[in-house]
């Protein structure tokens, strides 16, 4: 098969997204997801209550993600940071080819949308479980689209796979919610066809009973129809807006926010000027997640997943007559034995450049460098050197960091929102910036040692009773007198 200009358009995408996606992508959040793994692993049965912390010590902790934190300590044990980093683009490369499987029309504007999306997602690729909810999000988007596309005749087939990736979905994130929201889309979408004729009924009656099989799926886990509520006590927590970055709305002056509202300004000004009657379903799913990317920067991945569909379905018609005549771009698989392979030459030297860039990552060395710049590293060579004793108060942002890195001491808090809910949460952020009663925590937690960022309200006030004993430009170690 010769190598057309084509298919290395097509590929030069996939290595694109691939060398944008593997960078060092272990975050604060990645390390409790692997101490949970190891510690499943070890015990050989997943948690019933919390063994890490001091403050909900003891707590029942039923977390979904038992699949993928197994793997994650697998792939670390194997090829330490440096897999995860290159997991991680694997996993974003999955999502987007099945995003590509959405998209229609020329081949060049279904890239460079495709580039703009992966851009625009790009503010939230860790290793973590979330990656799974981003690439089954993809494939459910997929496969509903394909479903309507053929009028709702491969219902039957394509409902088995549904489910069993329901199941898959549930034993591996809590974003498992995302799929029904799809579901929901199309559900409503059907509504609508239905009432102005275009759908019979029996195609809603399908899909409602789709969504019970659904429900019935995410109780396939071990901890049954617990899981049903799992989703809504997440976000159900006031504490996420009001602290936690990744469930504010995002800045639009951070460079990495922007190509966000590049996407939404490419979906707008396709749909603007195209004329085509815009889908119902295009406008649930881009509108919704846009939205929820407006309201949480975390969804900024998922609306970044749904825009390139409904853009290439009213860019392409519009522009596919410029790039023709005047690009005079074919989309013939024809090509001679000279093109192919100076289009395998020039396929070959991207393959290089992107081995390269991953060789950038995957050295201890280069993670481990990266490290001191976003965790407590010295300070944490300072207590296992010293071993000061006593309950530990920590930075929200380094509690995963803690765990996986100095587990002799339990945290007073980490990544773990669903487990701490408002009460702790509240707790920490009163001692953080040194509200009424700050004091009053540490002392009924019996806290002896804080290791905290140096810009805290409430390294200010420990002048009394405390003494600091370490600090660089990361963290400080304050012990009591």
């Amino acid at each position: 098969m010769k190598l057309t200009f084509k298919r290395l358009v097509i590929l030069i995408l996939f290595l694109a997204i691939f060398a944008m996606a593997a960078r060092i992508s272990v975050d604060s959040d990645t390390w409790w997801h692997l101490r949970a793994g190891q510690w499943i692993l070890e015990q050989g049965r997943l948690p019933e209550t919390d063994p890490f912390s001091y403050t909900r010590f003891g707590a029942e902790w039923h977390y979904p993600g038992w699949l993928v934190e197994i793997p994650m300590v697998w792939i670390f044990n194997a090829s330490g940071f440096g897999g995860l980093n290159l997991w991680t683009a694997f996993m974003v490369c999955l999502a987007f080819l099945f995003v590509w499987k959405t998209t229609e029309g020329n081949v060049f504007i279904r890239a460079f949308t495709m580039i703009l999306a992966a851009a625009s997602s790009g503010v939230y690729w860790a290793a973590r479980p979330y990656l799974v909810t981003f690439v089954l999000t993809a494939v459910y988007i997929w496969l509903f689209e394909t479903m309507r596309k053929n009028g709702y005749r491969s219902m039957r087939r394509d409902s088995i796979w549904l489910m069993v990736l329901m199941v898959l979905w549930t034993n591996s994130h809590g974003g498992f919610l995302t799929g029904f929201l799809v579901w929901g889309v199309f559900l409503v979408s059907s509504v609508i066809d239905w009432l102005t004729h275009k759908l019979d009924f029996c195609i809603v009656q399908r899909l409602l009973g789709l969504g019970l099989l659904l429900v019935g799926c995410v109780c396939i886990n071990p901890y049954g129809f617990e899981m049903l509520a799992y989703p809504f006590k997440t976000v159900g927590i006031a504490s996420l807006r009001d602290y936690i970055q990744e469930w504010q709305s995002p800045n639009f002056h951070a460079g990495n926010v922007q190509p966000f509202a590049w996407l939404m300004l490419a979906l707008l000004a396709a749909v603007g000027f195209s004329g085509r009657k815009m889908l119902w379903s295009d406008f649930f799913l881009a509108g919704g997640f846009a939205f929820m990317g407006l309201m949480a920067g975390r969804n900024i991945a998922l609306f970044s997943l749904a825009a390139p569909m409904v853009i290439t379905r009213h860019l392409s018609p519009l522009l596919e007559g410029f790039t023709q005549s005047k690009l005079r771009l074919s989309s013939s698989d024809k090509v001679s034995t000279k093109q192919a392979w100076l289009n395998g030459g020039i396929l070959l030297l991207i393959i290089l450049a992107v081995i390269a860039k991953c060789c950038l990552v995957y050295p201890l060395s280069a993670n481990e460098k990266a490290f001191r710049d976003i965790f407590p590293v010295g300070a944490v060579e300072y207590i296992k050197q010293t071993k000061p004793e006593g309950k530990l108060f920590n930075s929200y942002n380094w509690g995963g960091y803690l765990l996986w890195n100095l587990p002799e001491y339990p945290v007073f808090i980490d990544g773990r929102t669903d487990l701490y809910d408002d009460e702790i949460i509240d707790e920490w952020i009163k001692v953080v910036k040194g509200e009424a009663g700050w004091e009053a925590t540490l002392d009924r937690w019996d806290v002896k040692i804080i290791l905290i960022e140096p810009g805290m309200r409430v390294t200010s006030l420990l002048e009394d009773g405390w003494e600091k004993k370490y600090e660089d430009e990361m963290a400080q170690v304050w012990v009591r007198r």
